[in-house]
C-alpha cells in the first residue's frame, strides 16, 4: 500500500512512521488514521520497534478540524464518529502490538496529538515541544485516550489542569512530571529516536513481554500481576534469546538477541 498522507520505512528492524501534512502541522484526518493504522499492521508483521513522530515543525497538532467543517450545519452531527473509525484503532494498535513504540516529539504535541505522544512506550521530547490539551478551548472533550494515559502518567490533579484549563506542558515539565522520558535538543531528536529504537530492535523477545505485562498492570491488581510475570517468565524462559542471553553472560560477551 502506498501512503498519501504519512511516511513508512524500514531500517535495521526499527518501523518509521512519521505523519506527513506539514502545512497543518500534521492535524490528523480520517485518512490519515487510517493509513496510520494499516502502517502499524505492518510494522507488528515486520518490525522489532517502531518510532513514531512527525514531519516538519510538528508532532501532531491534534485532529484537522477543518476537515469537519461539512458536518457543522446537522444539529444531530457525530465528531465522534472517526474515534471509532479511525483514531482509537491507531491507539490500541500502539497499546496492543508487541513491538516497543518510540514517540519522538517536536513543536506540539496537541489534542489527539497528545494522546498518541502519551501513548508510546518511550517518550522523548525535543527542547521547546509540549503536551496541549486544547479541547476545551473549542468546546470538546480529550480523546486520543488522553483522560487514561495523562491521569495515569501524572495524576487526576494535574491531568485535570492540563485538560480543564488547556494549558501547555513544556518538555521540560513534561521529564518532571513522568510524561516524557527523555528531552534532548532539538537538533539531536531524530538521530536520539533512531538510536533508541534501534536500540530496542536489537533486544530480546522478552521486550514485547515486558511490554504487555506494563500495560495490562495499568488495570490489575497486585495479584493479578503477579500471575501475569509468572505466565510471562515462563514465555520468556522458553525462547532462544533466553538461552542467548544466558550463554553470553556465561561467556562475558555481548547478546546477540533474534526476537525469537
Amino acid at each position: 500500500m502506498s501512503y498519501e498522507h504519512i511516511l513508512y520505512s524500514l531500517e535495521d528492524g526499527v518501523a518509521r512512521i512519521s505523519l506527513n501534512d506539514p502545512k497543518t502541522m500534521n492535524g490528523v484526518t480520517e485518512a490519515m488514521g487510517l493509513e496510520m493504522v494499516h502502517a502499524l499492521d505492518v510494522a507488528a508483521r515486520d518490525a522489532r520497534a517502531v518510532l513514531l513522530t512527525g514531519e516538519g515543525k510538528a508532532f501532531c497538532s491534534g485532529a484537522n478540524l477543518a476537515a469537519a467543517q461539512d458536518m457543522l450545519a446537522d444539529p444531530m452531527r457525530d465528531i465522534g464518529g472517526q474515534l471509532d473509525r479511525a483514531f482509537n484503532p491507531v491507539i490500541m494498535q500502539i497499546k496492543t502490538m508487541e513491538q516497543p513504540v518510540v514517540t519522538a516529539i517536536r513543536g506540539p504535541a496537541a489534542g489527539f496529538g497528545a494522546g498518541l505522544a502519551a501513548a508510546g512506550d518511550v517518550v522523548l521530547m525535543a527542547e521547546g515541544s509540549y503536551f496541549f490539551c486544547a479541547f476545551c478551548h473549542v468546546g470538546l472533550v480529550p480523546d486520543g485516550g488522553a483522560t487514561y494515559l495523562l491521569a495515569q502518567a501524572v495524576g487526576r490533579l494535574r491531568a485535570m489542569q492540563m485538560m480543564l484549563l488547556g494549558e501547555k506542558v513544556d518538555a521540560r515539565t513534561a521529564l518532571d512530571w513522568g510524561l516524557a522520558t527523555k528531552v534532548v535538543p532539538e537538533e539531536d531528536l531524530d538521530a536520539e529516536a533512531m538510536k533508541l529504537a534501534r536500540r530496542l530492535a536489537t533486544g530480546p523477545r522478552s521486550l514485547g513481554l515486558i511490554k504487555r505485562m506494563a500495560w495490562d498492570a495499568l488495570d490489575s491488581s497486585l495479584e493479578t500481576a503477579l500471575q501475569a510475570e509468572r505466565r510471562g517468565q515462563r514465555e520468556a524462559g522458553r525462547t532462544e534469546d533466553f538461552l542467548e542471553g544466558v550463554n553470553a553472560f556465561l561467556e562475558k560477551r555481548k547478546p546477540a538477541f533474534k526476537g525469537r
